[in-house]
């Protein structure tokens, strides 16, 4: 059955479609690599805690002291020892939770380019280009946060704050009982304005890359933008989806701004609290001023470790938010996540076969499933000419995805030689094809990059015989780099017929048993097109062919021409039998196929 499926859950438009969620258990694989770096930031937290609390007790000590008229030298020395000593410890404390936040975030970003570069092919049908490289850069980023500003921080902060209680509690029960009363109240509030900014991340961050997807979107197609004088008409539809993440970040900027508020007016009201009652309980003689002195101090150590801690959890619930982005990826199904037998042991005359082979995308919800091809067969003898023709939209292309395993059958079987395809790796297939795509891609960088992704070992006269091949010669020659020069974003420094003999030379230089052209002579003139044909004829020797050509000159010569027409084989057979036994291809080739 086919592969082509997709869980209701991943459809923005299905009305189930809650968005993403994530917690904080979610994020442990990716801390678990950094777990001894953790385990020292934790140490260090917990002991810079411990300091930070020794000193509001030496300060009391060294007020009682000044009463007593006692010596204060020492307590001074240790005092200003025990600060120093805590803001080192925190200094790197806090380089040690950066580092590893950077780590987290380059693991992150490794796993998901992985993820992304081995989905099924379907996933990039349903997916925008743009949000997922949104998601690599913007949304990883975020997830820093969670150890720069949450989960460490937030420890040592509690132990600080309840050793700050404990403290005060001898020190005098009423006014902490006071104190804690404000700082509850503004605890709840806080918490439940920090699930919201939560939420509201996630949609924040899904905006940001619908924005991306739309830029990705015109800066791809930017010459046919600029010659349709479409620019204005572009930056406005640009602009909407900017403007709607813009509304979303102002959203996380009314929730967050409510926190500091918040926090700040617990506090107040817990100062002004301590000093109205302390200072009642001072003159009444139930407390000292050095008691008192000693109170207030701790409540700075414990209203500070909270003001911290309700900012890092609007970090840590926007982190969460861009996880969960992160994690809708990373649970999808790799391409081939078992990767199946790495030989291949069958010997057959046949080196491809379709036996009644039919295959439909899944269609949108509420939509009847299309067919694309139905019930194709045909067998290819090893070491033939195959040439696929008919018209635009008959199922040409896609018969060579589903023999790249690109897709998988609705129904039906597809064999390599003598065996079917999926009782081996796709990596051992593949490995067997050479394949050139409709529009040739040519990726961005040097002319020996765009060559070694078909052989990464290749020597240099090795690309250059096979550039020799295709009649790209003069391509090394016009530029003093070579085999270096660079192609420019989508090969656009290559004419179009040097972009498609690149793929081809690509595709060549992996001497492939089989060989998948796909249009592949379709963008060029008479003469090179020629040589062309000279340069396939070499290299189809003693391996298999099949090619789908628009021009009747690159399918006369085929062993065999099958004939498709609205996903359905109408015609097999030589030139000169179809022409009389199949009207389509008689059309065709009285238009020279050029349909």
């Amino acid at each position: 059955m086919s592969d082509y499926y997709q869980d209701p859950t991943q459809n923005p438009k299905s009305r189930e479609y809650k968005g993403p969620r994530a917690s904080l258990k979610d994020l442990l694989p990716y801390l678990r690599p950094y777990r001894k770096v953790l385990a020292i930031a934790i140490g260090l937290s917990v002991l810079g805690s411990l300091l930070a609390l020794g000193q509001p007790l030496l300060i009391g000590q060294l007020i009682s002291a000044v009463e007593q008229s006692l010596e204060v030298q020492t307590l001074a020395i240790a005092l200003v020892a025990l600060i120093i000593t805590s803001a080192l410890v925190n200094a790197f404390q806090y380089y040690l939770l950066y580092k590893t936040g950077e780590g987290v975030v380059l693991s992150t970003r490794k796993a998901l380019v992985a993820r992304l570069l081995r989905l099924p092919i379907w996933q990039y049908d349903r997916r925008r280009i743009g949000d997922l490289v949104s998601r690599v850069g913007s949304d990883s980023t975020l997830l820093k946060a969670v150890l720069t500003q949450g989960l460490v921080d937030a420890l040592g902060g509690m132990i600080q704050f309840f050793g700050a209680i404990i403290v005060m509690a001898f020190i005098d029960p009423l006014l902490l009982g006071s104190t804690l009363l404000v700082v509850l109240v503004a605890v709840g509030a806080i918490a439940f304005t920090g699930r919201r900014i939560r939420s509201a991340t996630t949609k924040a961050q899904q905006k940001v890359g619908q924005m991306s997807a739309a830029v990705e979107r015109a800066l791809s197609a930017i010459r046919t933008i600029r010659a349709s004088r479409a620019e204005q008409r572009e930056s406005e539809a640009i602009y909407k989806d900017a403007e709607a993440a813009y509304d979303q970040g102002l959203s996380i900027a009314r929730l967050s701004a409510a926190v500091s508020p918040i926090a700040q007016v617990a506090f107040n009201t817990a100062f002004i609290v301590v000093l109205g009652l302390g200072g009642l309980r001072v003159a009444t003689g139930a407390t000292t001023i050095s008691s008192l002195v000693t109170f207030v101090i701790l409540l700075f150590f414990m209203i500070g470790p909270l003001i911290s801690a309700f900012g890092a959890y609007t970090s840590v619930m926007g982190a969460l938010g861009a996880l969960a982005r992160i994690q809708e990826i990373m649970v999808l199904e790799e391409e081939e996540p078992e990767p199946g037998s790495q030989q291949r042991s069958g010997t057959s005359k046949t080196a491809l076969e379709f036996r009644s082979v039919s295959f439909n995308y899944r269609p949108e919800e509420g939509e009847e499933p299309k067919p694309i091809l139905q019930e194709v067969s045909f067998a290819v003898e090893r070491g033939s000419r195959v040439a696929l023709v008919g018209p635009s939209g008959a199922g040409k292309s896609t018969i060579f995805a589903l023999i790249e395993r690109f897709y998988e059958p609705t129904s039906g079987e597809i064999l390599l030689d003598g065996q079917p395809v999926t009782q081996f790796s796709r990596s051992l297939l593949r490995g067997e094809l050479g394949y050139v795509e409709q529009d040739a891609p040519v990726l961005a960088g040097s002319i020996r990059e765009n060559l070694l992704l078909g052989r990464a070992e290749a020597s240099d006269d090795e690309l250059v015989a096979v550039l020799d091949q295709v009649n790209l010669t003069e391509v090394l020659q016009r530029d003093p780099k070579g085999l270096g020069a660079e192609v420019g974003e989508d090969g656009i420094m290559l004419s179009g017929g040097e972009r498609q003999r690149l793929a081809i030379a690509r595709a060549l230089l992996a001497q492939p048993a089989i060989l998948l052209l796909d249009e592949s002579t379709s963008a060029l003139d008479g003469p090179n097109e020629q040589r062309m044909r000279e340069a396939i004829d070499a290299v189809a020797q003693n391996r298999t062919l099949l090619v789908i050509a628009h021009r009747l000159s690159t399918v006369v010569d085929s062993d065999q021409i099958i004939v498709l027409e609205r996903g359905q084989i109408v015609g097999i057979g030589t030139h000169s039998e179809l022409v009389k036994s199949t009207p389509l291809y008689a059309e065709l080739a009285k238009h020279q196929l050029l349909v």
